[in-house]
């Protein structure tokens, strides 16, 4: 199940690009949280309609089954200085380090940059604002494109120093940084179990009230996690479909869960997914059903699936998703559910009537 799903290996990354004016990338969120656009697409008949976020408790049927990731994106933006032989900070400049995610070591994986400045064996210091240390980490090992292993020495609460010098990771299309409400606004008011390096950003529309909303629409919700890592959001480095292999990234699939989306099944109601990382979590753990013979079960593990036209899904019937970046993993796997013209009709539509872009952008409904 770690190996590309695709089934068209003609399929090339250059298929998936589109055109996309800058000033529709979303810089910030909406002043109000769920004031956001939607694009309705319809598979059957490829049909768009133009709505508001606020209309999706509409769109959903009772019986269906919502599905929301629950992750919590943690500060994982800090920034470090070499330690110099002395122990001392080496003024030759900042380095930045984003967590990516953690090993089962207890190290963590990073991305860092400028990369030529961090080296195996190297020892860094990650002050606050006032200067005082409040994490040290030794490069243990490195890897492509910036990728480093690191080895913190320990502290009484990680996440809790963490928390407090830390950046929200926005992404480098946010030509700013970051604010402190990118606290609340780059969170979904859903997130729960802390790890994730990026936000699972179609769940950013939700409000408590268009939630209740949905439930008082007979819809059913649960929640699974993906915690969202590089497999997510690094950049492809192929020319070929065929070729992409994913970073793994870290998931749970909760008992009640499980339960849920077995009776959904059952009784053949659809099963809506909120987000791509929601649709691959629970294609993965449909894919292992499959290949057990057994229903979906509670479990965690990781998963690297990568969806891309050709690909037979599983469970999901219809997904809320934002707009994704030209030519990216995860522009192919809302492709493979929707159909590539469909897609790519739907983007040029977007664009020409001023849909916003990417993770404070607008959303998607595609049934």
């Amino acid at each position: 199940m770690n190996s590309p799903t695709n089934s068209n290996s003609r399929l090339r990354v250059a298929d998936f690009d589109f055109h996309l004016p800058e000033g529709l990338i979303a810089q910030q969120p909406p002043v109000e949280r769920g004031a956001s656009r939607m694009l309705v697409v319809k598979r059957s008949s490829a049909s768009l309609e133009d709505h508001t976020f606020t209309d999706l408790p509409s769109l959903l049927n009772p019986g269906d089954l919502l599905i929301l990731n629950d992750s919590r994106v943690i500060p994982a933006r800090l920034y470090a200085h070499r330690a110099n032989a002395r122990g001392k900070q080496d003024p030759s400049g900042h380095i930045e380090v984003l967590l990516t995610s953690p090993t089962a070591e207890g190290n963590w994986q990073a991305l860092v940059r400028p990369g030529r400045k961090v080296r195996i064996g190297d020892q860094l210091q990650f002050p606050s604002s006032t200067g005082t240390i409040f994490l040290q980490a030794e490069v243990l090992a490195s890897g492509e494109f910036g990728e480093r292993t690191l080895r913190f020495a320990p502290v009484d609460d990680f996440f809790a120093v963490v928390e407090q010098i830390g950046h929200m990771p926005l992404p480098p299309y946010i030509k700013r940084e970051d604010a402190n409400t990118d606290r609340e606004r780059y969170q979904t008011v859903f997130a729960e179990q802390r790890g994730s390096v990026a936000a699972p950003t179609a769940g950013l529309h939700f409000t408590p009230e268009v939630l209740t909303q949905i439930a008082a629409r007979g819809v059913e919700i649960a929640k699974v996690t993906l915690h969202v890592g590089l497999g997510t959001f690094a950049p492809l480095r192929v020319e070929n479909v065929a070729d992409i292999h994913l970073h793994s990234e870290r998931y749970t699939m909760p008992a009640a869960t499980a339960a849920a989306l077995n009776r959904a099944r059952a009784e053949r109601r659809r099963i809506v997914a909120v987000g791509t990382t929601a649709v691959r979590t629970l294609e993965h753990c449909a894919q292992a059903a499959e290949q057990s013979g057994t229903e979906i079960q509670a479990h965690s593990g990781e998963t690297s699936i990568f969806i891309a036209p050709g690909y037979n899904f599983r469970l999901v019937g219809a997904m809320l998703t934002n707009f994704h970046l030209p030519k990216s993993s995860l522009l192919m796997l809302v492709s493979a559910f929707a159909g590539r013209e469909t897609v790519l009709n739907a983007y040029a539509h977007a664009v020409s009537h001023g849909y916003r872009f990417f993770s404070y952008g607008d959303c998607m409904f595609i049934q």
